[in-house]
């Protein structure tokens, strides 16, 4: 994945769009994502490794889910 846009409000996910990955996967990913809390996510994602390359693109949402929590 490129690039992520993610709406949080008071720590609940609103809305979150990516580009690049599988397509797909991550549409599906969005879906379920919307409506969680971001701490949640972060456990659950946070370190998934996709074939070897240590991280996948659920492990970048986390990197930017901890990115937006420093910023906080």
């Amino acid at each position: 994945s490129r690039h992520y846009s993610i709406e949080v409000e008071d720590g609940i996910i609103k809305d979150i769009k990516i580009e690049g990955g599988c397509s797909g996967n991550l549409k599906g990913i969005s879906n379920i994502l919307i409506g969680m809390d971001v701490d949640h996510v972060i456990e659950k994602f946070d370190g998934v490794d996709c074939n070897g390359k240590g991280t996948s693109c659920p492990d970048q949402i986390a990197q930017a889910l901890k990115t937006y929590r420093q910023s906080i």
